[in-house]
């Protein structure tokens, strides 16, 4: 990468939060996108810049591009219940932002289920996160529309555990599978890396792992269920 700044989007907290603290340990700059009432706890030891806004409101988007440049963005935002999803029209926001900075390279988290994935999931997941995932197939498809240099990863269930090292990305969108959100950082990071992986979609799963995704085994969705 280059001396520029990298800009994420959802950088404080879950996977977003393991993404900056890896591109802050290798000395990457970072410019963290957080709302006003954000809790920057997770944030403030990484000696990160700050771009305050709401990626529904694109003068703010715009904004925080605006502060310097910047060479890439990784977008690992989601919702939680009871507030507007972000996934479409926040994902919107950051590629016309992108395009009148000239910042040509953008990394989107999802999630299996979305785009051409539906086969990879259960009924049970459809049943609650079929909404969000059509809005993230959406935010996937603007995105691969758009003409910028793009990568999309889609995570199946996610847990906060520390990194195992055996998560993979593959481009077989049949494959389901838990992986812990540190691994998918670091994935994140292998994509934003390696030119080769640009325009593709990946399923990241740890083959490793012997858990089933709760949904996927027909639990029921528990209030504030975890964002990416």
């Amino acid at each position: 990468m280059s001396a520029e700044t990298v800009l994420v989007f959802g950088a404080s907290q879950r996977t977003g939060l393991e993404v900056t603290r890896l591109l802050r340990a290798r000395g990457d700059a970072v410019r963290a996108f957080v709302r006003p009432t954000t809790d920057r706890t997770g944030l403030e030891p990484l000696g990160v810049d700050y771009a305050v806004g709401d990626v529904l409101d694109s003068e703010s988007v715009a904004a925080a591009f605006a502060q310097g440049p910047v060479s890439a963005a990784i977008c690992t935002f989601g919702g939680a219940r009871g507030e507007p999803r972000p996934d479409l029209d926040g994902m919107v926001n950051v590629i016309e932002a992108a395009k009148a900075c000239d910042v040509t390279r953008v990394i989107l988290i999802t999630g299996i289920g979305a785009g051409d994935s539906r086969g990879a999931i259960s009924d049970n997941v459809w049943k609650f996160l079929g909404p969000v995932l059509s809005l993230k197939g959406e935010a996937e498809a603007s995105l691969t529309a758009s003409g910028l240099k793009w990568t999309i990863l889609r995570p199946g269930g996610m847990g906060s555990e520390p990194a195992t090292g055996t998560a993979v990305k593959t481009e077989d969108h049949s494959v389901m599978g838990m992986i812990q959100r540190a691994d998918l950082a670091a994935l994140v990071i292998d994509c934003l890396d390696d030119d080769n992986t640009i325009g593709k979609i990946y399923h990241t799963i740890d083959p490793e792992s012997k858990e089933v995704p709760p949904l996927q085994r027909g639990e029921q969705l528990k209030v504030g269920a975890p964002k990416p």
